[in-house]
């Protein structure tokens, strides 16, 4: 059963709730917020509508594969950034030297903690999407389920 208020309204709110997740986790290094805020709150946003749109017609879902490909890509973008940083004859996770600080204050500053953030965030976002597709599905297979 389908509930077209709350379609509508899921609509319409979503993509919003995505942009001020991209803000918090883009605008990290700047203001309180980051990878994991953004992360969470991009995740979040997801959840939603896989919960508001489960019903309808075509079973719009989070594939878990989708997921996966969140986690393992923030957490692939971050091992190569400090990995980056050694190759740089400098220490893991290093941000000086390798990409310009630009000025404080401004979007694009912080040397490459901007990647970082964003490496975190997807692998935040990936872990929300992923439990809470575990949660929902009651663990499955891993519980002896057949």
């Amino acid at each position: 059963m389908t509930d077209m208020v709350l379609e509508t309204v899921a609509r319409i709110i979503i993509p919003f709730i995505q942009l001020f997740g991209a803000y918090v986790l883009m605008h990290g290094h700047l203001t309180p917020g980051g990878g994991f805020s953004g992360g969470t709150i991009i995740g979040a946003s997801l959840i939603l509508y896989s919960m508001v749109f489960r019903f309808s017609p075509r079973k719009h879902r989070i594939e878990h594969d989708t997921s996966l490909l969140f986690e393992a890509g923030g957490a692939i973008l971050y091992i190569l950034m400090g990995l980056l940083g050694i190759l740089f004859s400098k220490s893991f996770l290093t941000n000086r030297g390798i990409f310009p600080l630009g000025v404080p204050g401004e979007l694009i500053s912080g040397g490459m903690i901007v990647v970082i953030t964003l490496g975190i965030g997807m692998k935040v976002a990936g872990t929300v999407i992923t439990l809470f597709q575990e949660l929902l599905e009651g663990g499955g297979e891993h519980h002896g389920h057949n």
